[in-house]
């Protein structure tokens, strides 16, 4: 199975970044975790703070892939092409949040992925993105 993981704004920060919400891990630490614990999946990893970069690299990996891990961040309340383009695609896209949004500020319970993507994983840390994996393998 392949599945590629896409990062948006301020993602990059994670460790350092707001660590009472975030953590102190970075992503570069969890991801090899992450490929340590599913040696039989190929995953990718792609990070941007631009929403059109984030726009490509969907449209890139989106034909080719099983499965995408998205966490676009902040575009997620804002961006109705980063929207779009998941409608484009073939590939499953699953949303995944590191804290639970709904517990936030208010601009932050609405997303423009949600209607679009297979499903929500919001507000488990990092091990969201553990829990978007193995969301994706039990489809096969």
């Amino acid at each position: 199975m392949k599945i590629s993981i896409i990062n948006g704004p301020n993602l990059n920060l994670l460790g350092t970044r707001e660590p009472g919400i975030y953590g102190n891990q970075t992503f570069e630490a969890y991801y090899k975790t992450l490929q340590e614990r599913f040696p039989n999946v190929e995953f990718s990893y792609f990070q941007s703070n631009v929403e059109g970069e984030l726009i490509n690299h969907l449209q890139q990996v989106g034909f080719e892939v099983d499965a995408i891990l998205l966490n676009a961040g902040a575009y997620t309340h804002t961006s109705v092409a980063i929207g779009d383009a998941i409608k484009s695609i073939d590939s499953d896209v699953i949303e995944i949040h590191i804290s639970n949004t709904f517990a936030r500020e208010d601009f932050r319970h609405k997303s423009f992925i949600t209607p679009v993507a297979k499903g929500l994983i919001i507000g488990f840390g990092l091990d969201s993105y553990r829990l978007g994996v193995e969301s994706a393998l039990s489809k096969n």
